[in-house]
């Protein structure tokens, strides 16, 4: 941001340049809540963000007839049964990046449970649970051989995520919560705590539990760290949905399909939009070019201002100007070359009349003869005449 500002100096001399302050002041705002937002969408994203939406289920069968007695083929009489399902109002029509989700995506397992006495103990229950090699499918299917209708029962787990549990019965009528996330429960739990003031005045990290939390928990009092670990055993699976069918073979029978609505979370389309507005880099290379070429314009504005002030001082003094100027190209070139001393002075024939001359000149003498490395006799020589 610095480097876009234009100096005081350069407002000064052209006042209409203040629009382009006053833009630049609000393109600070503007960053600084586009920066507050995306820190906020930040945290929003790593809470699950869901909605809830109807899945529509559809269990139909089909029925196929075994062939008469007289036929030389011999063809058993079989049904089949399918278990299918979509969200209504599917957002992938409105959203075209969004995909469709997989029906079995809903669920964690399903159970088709047949008429024990017609198909025995072995061969009534149809399992389908999930694995982490699962392949998704649109709907499931199960054929068998029987020419009579069958009771059948579904037995459907959701797949919550993130995961929920169903509390204790005493716990849930307490807290007024039947089946929730374990964060959701927690946060209840200490809701409860705190309005009931069951949480010690003096020890902060104990909770004195009332009569109903004696019931509960069975015991007393009980740290705060030791509340995850007691809520571990009060919390189960949640209860599948169950759903009673009946596989019917008859084909004068023509309501084989029957429909049932089931309350399903989903991830909300808003989530998948703010995350993809965190990792867009769509304007950043154009934004990054814009910026170069602002701070390009100004460093050009400030060496055009320099030129300007060159040309005016020359021109309202020339005389005194060059005599400034020359003094400081002289400074210039003596921190460039690194010399020492005053070259000014050292050009005129006084300046080698001071008294230290003739003592300097000894010392650069002999330090050329240490240099040289003569013979010790010529230093003699050398104090001989004074010179030393």
């Amino acid at each position: 941001m610095a480097d876009k500002v234009l100096p005081q100096r350069i407002r000064d001399l052209v006042p209409e340049s203040q629009a382009y302050m006053d833009l630049l002041a609000f393109e600070r705002k503007l960053d600084q809540t586009i920066a507050r937002k995306r820190m906020e969408i930040q945290e929003a994203i790593k809470k699950p963000i869901t909605q809830k939406r109807k899945l529509r289920i559809y269990i139909s069968n089909t029925c196929t007839p075994g062939k008469p007695e007289g036929e030389e083929a011999e063809k058993v009489a079989s049904w089949e049964l399918r278990v299918e399902g979509k969200l209504l109002d599917d957002v992938s029509s409105v959203y075209p990046g969004k995909q469709k989700r997989k029906f079995s995506s809903f669920f964690k397992s399903l159970v088709i449970e047949l008429d024990k006495e017609l198909y025995g103990p072995d061969n009534h229950l149809v399992e389908w649970h999930r694995m982490p090699t699962t392949q998704e499918t649109d709907g499931f299917q199960v054929k068998r051989p029987g020419d009579v209708s069958v009771k059948c029962t579904l037995l459907l787990m959701l797949d919550h995520q993130p995961p929920q549990y169903k509390l204790d019965p005493r716990l849930a009528r307490l807290l007024g919560v039947h089946t929730q996330t374990r964060a959701s429960i927690m946060q209840a739990l200490w809701l409860y705590i705190k309005s009931n003031k069951l949480q010690d005045c003096h020890e902060k990290e104990y909770i004195n539990c009332n009569r109903y939390f004696r019931q509960i928990f069975a015991c007393p009092r009980m740290r705060f760290s030791e509340i995850p670990m007691k809520l571990a055993g009060l919390l189960q699976h949640p209860d599948p949905i169950v759903i009673n069918h009946i596989i019917s073979v008859d084909p004068n029978d023509q309501k084989k399909t029957a429909c049932f609505d089931i309350d399903v979370e989903v991830d909300d389309p808003l989530k998948s939009q703010m995350t993809s507005f965190l990792s867009s880099t769509t304007n950043q290379q154009e934004i990054a070019a814009l910026e170069m070429k602002i701070h390009e314009t100004i460093e050009s504005i400030n060496q055009l201002k320099t030129q300007r002030d060159f040309m005016l001082s020359f021109s309202n003094n020339p005389q005194d100007f060059i005599q400034d100027w020359l003094k400081s190209q002289s400074r210039d070139l003596k921190l460039m070359t690194d010399t020492a001393g005053n070259p000014e002075e050292e050009r005129r024939s006084e300046f080698y009349q001071a008294p230290w001359v003739q003592e300097a000149v000894g010392r650069y003498v002999f330090s050329k003869v240490c240099v040289g490395k003569m013979v010790p006799n010529v230093a003699i020589s050398l104090r001989s005449t004074n010179w030393l």
